[in-house]
């Protein structure tokens, strides 16, 4: 019974994540601060019953009524009889006929102070509405009026929706890879059980006598994934050309093939096509020389979207990864749902609907996939990025696919200016950051990390370097110079222009310290919605110089220009950043305790 996460315990760890996709906050007061008083009963329902009906239109989610936009427990200020009646919002505000599938309503008492839990969870027989006639439907952390037209779906998506909620009864906790939960809980919130984890992700129900797993938490972390899963694969094939042949002529040969759970699935099938995204040309200092055709950030993005929304009750078949001469293929089991078109993918929009709720909730949560629907807009950023064309997106014969194709589209002036280097035969990422020195234009380490699309420091270091080595590029001030500029003007040493390209003039500059630095990021989570990249560097200045402070913020809605509660700071060496990760003190700012923890590579 010491298994079962308490209600109290999922408040807890709520307030320390903060809302997101899944998960909404709703007051029980309202007025300015310092004369705030109840909220009226009926806005409080009919927010509740917005708020739920845009969870079941979308992949499901939970509410806490009793809790600020800041995390902090107000509680409901409410008399019982009123605090019954928010019990009754999912009776008396939703439209009888679209039941929203309700998972559970209950009165929580945190602290001597009350709060009402709901708990939704995906639609699939209806178009839910509100009493009123209204549609919503969850958007990043917004409840967004919507067309009901856009959420009906055939019948037949029925059984790829919901293959993994099916709990399945001869699966046991022992099936399951505890050392990998243990990792996942640690990057969600403080460590709590496997048991707890399981249910506070919705992979697992207490019936009273038993754990019942959900089949997503078998996909996502069982020891054996055949034994639950044929298909659990990721193949990747090597085409030698540009278009598939037969017969004598057949042209193709298996690369390789990853296998396991999920999450080993992402990392296992990432190893076997990294290798293949570059291509060797013999340079004119006679030495092999690795050139990557495709941008690795697009390319693992794409990946982990085919392994995130592929139609796992098709048993029969696993995602394809196919590398041609001229472009790159990953083909996944499943057409878009009804309910999205490639045109909704190509606005760029956001535009979301998971066949998978539960695989995506987790991978969102842990990291490996950022906002819901933001996956191809940011394969097509990262392609514009680097210059390189749109990919193509299909949906058809059941399958969908998305085209990366090795081709670059640069301005006349730019091809002008990169046929100057040509006799040096420059990698992709050699050619983006001379593409920004067009003309002797400045350019800033910051800027390179970013249009590039690098992920590491030392891939940073080396570039700069390879560079420096062709005689190409100069430093047109100290680092000493660099932060003096930074605190003149503002902004991060990072971000500093201070590198130009020239044509070749067979002298080698000296390498600075600067480029060898560690360049070590920290996540930074519970800060403030209105914090200032100011407030951080003062208080965690210092631990060590500060390069850069990235804020992830809201661009619409009610929160626009919002912090999304967590940021990145990097130092620009590892000492700094360990300092701060291992600090003994509080780092608090405006009243909230920051919290720190390493950045993952997907963080960059």
């Amino acid at each position: 019974m010491e298994n079962i996460l308490r209600l109290k315990e999922r408040v807890e760890i709520a307030t320390e994540i903060g809302e997101s996709y899944y998960r909404e906050f709703k007051s029980g007061y309202e007025g300015k601060p310092g004369l705030k008083k109840p909220r009226d009963i009926s806005e409080i329902k009919y927010d509740i019953a917005k708020t739920l009906v845009a969870f079941a239109n979308a992949d499901g989610g939970e509410l806490f009524v009793g809790i600020e936009d800041d995390h902090s427990i107000t509680g409901l200020p409410h008399k019982q009889e009123k605090i019954n009646e928010i019990l009754s919002s999912v009776k008396d505000c939703v439209l009888k006929e679209t039941p929203i599938p309700l998972k559970q309503a209950s009165i929580i008492n945190f602290d001597d102070k009350i709060i009402v839990y709901f708990s939704v969870s995906k639609g699939t027989d209806y178009v839910h509405l509100t009493s009123k006639g209204e549609c919503f439907q969850r958007r990043d952390i917004e409840s967004v009026p919507t067309a009901s037209e856009k959420i009906i779906y055939d019948r037949e998506e029925k059984l790829s929706r919901e293959y993994d909620r099916q709990f399945i009864d001869i699966a046991k906790i022992t099936d399951l890879d505890n050392e990998l939960i243990e990792q996942v809980s640690r990057q969600i919130s403080k460590i709590i059980s496997p048991e707890k984890l399981l249910q506070y992700l919705d992979l697992a129900e207490f019936d009273g006598t038993s754990l019942k797993l959900r089949r997503a938490a078998l996909l996502l972390f069982s020891k054996k994934s055949n034994k639950w899963h044929p298909r659990l694969q990721v193949r990747i094939l090597k085409v030698n050309g540009i278009e598939e042949k037969t017969g004598e002529q057949f042209n193709v040969t298996e690369v390789g093939e990853a296998n396991g759970n999920i999450f080993q699935l992402i990392e296992s099938s990432w190893d076997l096509l990294r290798p293949h995204l570059t291509d060797t040309k013999f340079s004119q200092d006679a030495i092999f020389r690795n050139q990557i055709m495709y941008p690795e950030l697009a390319c693992r993005e794409a990946l982990i979207n085919a392994i995130t929304h592929r139609d796992y009750s098709n048993e029969g078949r696993g995602i394809e990864v196919k590398i041609f001469d001229d472009r790159l293929v990953i083909k996944n089991p499943g057409e878009l749902l009804s309910s999205i078109t490639i045109t909704d993918l190509k606005s760029l929009s956001g535009v979301h609907q998971s066949r998978n709720t539960y695989i995506a909730r987790v991978l969102r949560e842990t990291g490996f996939i950022r906002e819901l629907g933001e996956g191809i807009r940011r394969i097509h950023e990262l392609l514009k990025s680097n210059d390189m064309v749109d990919p193509v997106l299909e949906s058809r014969n059941k399958t969908f696919s998305i085209t990366l194709f090795y081709k670059h589209v640069y301005s006349p002036e730019e091809k002008l200016w990169l046929e100057e280097f040509d006799s040096l035969l420059l990698s992709r990422e050699q050619k983006t950051v001379v593409r920004l020195g067009l003309n002797g234009r400045l350019i800033s380490a910051k800027e390179i990390f970013e249009t590039v699309g690098i992920v590491d420091e030392k891939e940073y270091r080396e570039l700069i370097e390879s560079l420096r080595i062709h005689g190409i590029l100069s430093t047109t001030m100290s680092s000493n110079e660099a932060s003096k500029y930074k605190n003149k003007y503002g902004g991060s040493r990072k971000a500093v222009p201070r590198y130009q390209i020239h044509k070749a003039t067979g002298s080698i500059e000296k390498i600075e310290e600067e480029d060898r630095s560690d360049y070590a990021r920290i996540y930074v989570s519970n800060i403030p919605y209105n914090i200032t990249e100011v407030q951080i560097y003062d208080a965690l200045g210092k631990f060590g110089e500060i390069v850069d402070v990235v804020i992830p913020r809201w661009s619409g809605g009610n929160r626009a220009g919002q912090s999304k509660g967590f940021c990145f700071v990097e130092f620009d060496k590892r000492l700094s950043a360990n300092n701060a990760l291992n600090s003994p003190y509080p780092i608090l700012i405006d009243g909230k305790k920051l919290r720190f923890k390493e950045a993952t590579k997907l963080a960059f």
